[in-house]
């Protein structure tokens, strides 16, 4: 609600009425001179404006005579950025090495050595692993090598060493044949998985105990089984065997080129058995009294007859 009350205007201390009075200007009247009224008195109002203090500095002044002092920094700050600008311009450095090298075609490979073939030639290594040829050695896994001998059966695991600038060294790990299977005029040389290495027409010139049952008992039992036996085997006791069969998984049976039988039994135990016929095999004949028999289905009392 708006006040009733009607502002009261006082004059500036040092002021007179007449000073403040500006519009009651008098006028005289045309016939006689004596001031005339003009209607209304016009009161203006004004007041004394204080010029503003000024302001005060956001920085205080420094008194006359005062010294700055600058401390200087500590040395195991100093210390600490020293070594952290030397840590990055050398670990720049060797990125910029690194990164040379990986793409430098100084380090492409030129030269493949192969070691470790029995059943592969070194050239058919060389030639699977072709592709690989003028590619920087530090960009080469043994990933990549064993994805390209991939397709060649006979290797089991390879180990690959690098050896700048520009040769790469390949150990061939293979399958190790312990039979043949015959397939038709050709015998198949298969390891204890079964995987199939190569072929020969010869089977005396393998060294290998011949499997019966050909190459379709390839994955049965009687053929795990069998082969399981024939790999705990010395390489030794192993050239010395003709064929192997199995009548069951615990009924293994194996002859010798001279005739002569061995009686394994199931697989279980195949390393003590492999030790027990090998000692056996190599006691002396007696010509009166030839063994015709070596049983060392339960190898803690193996017998001969």
């Amino acid at each position: 609600m708006p006040s009733s009350r009607r502002p009261t205007y006082a004059p500036p201390k040092g002021s007179n009425r007449a000073d403040t009075t500006a519009g009651t200007a008098s006028r005289k009247d045309p016939a006689n001179g004596a001031p005339r009224a003009t209607g209304g008195d016009v009161i203006t109002a004004s007041r004394g404006i204080q010029d503003p203090a000024p302001e005060q500095s956001a920085t205080a002044q420094e008194p006359a005579g005062a010294t700055v002092l600058a401390f200087p920094e500590p040395k195991a700050k100093r210390r600490r950025k020293r070594f952290l600008i030397a840590l990055g311009t050398v670990l720049v450095l060797v990125a910029g090495i690194l990164a040379g090298a990986i793409y430098s075609p100084v380090l492409a490979l030129q030269t493949i050595s192969v070691s470790g073939t029995r059943l592969l030639t070194p050239a058919q290594v060389q030639a699977a692993l072709e592709p690989l040829r003028g590619k920087p050695l530090p960009q080469i896994s043994e990933d990549d090598v064993r994805g390209l001998l991939g397709p060649l059966v006979q290797v089991k695991s390879v180990s690959v060493e690098a050896r700048p600038p520009s040769t790469l060294a390949i150990s061939v790990h293979e399958r190790v044949p312990v039979a043949l299977v015959k397939q038709g005029e050709q015998y198949q040389l298969v390891d204890v998985d079964g995987v199939q290495l190569g072929t020969t027409a010869d089977p005396a010139s393998a060294s290998l105990p011949v499997i019966d049952g050909g190459a379709g008992a390839i994955g049965q039992d009687l053929f795990r089984a069998t082969a399981a036996v024939l790999g705990a085997l010395p390489a030794d006791v192993l050239a010395k065997l003709s064929n192997a069969s199995a009548q069951s998984v615990d009924a293994v049976e194996l002859k010798l080129v001279d005739g002569q039988t061995i009686v394994w039994g199931n697989a279980s135990e195949k390393e003590l058995k492999a030790k027990v016929l090998a000692a056996l095999l190599k006691v002396p004949a007696d010509p009166k009294n030839p063994v015709r028999v070596y049983d060392v289905s339960v190898p803690r009392h193996p017998v001969t007859r």
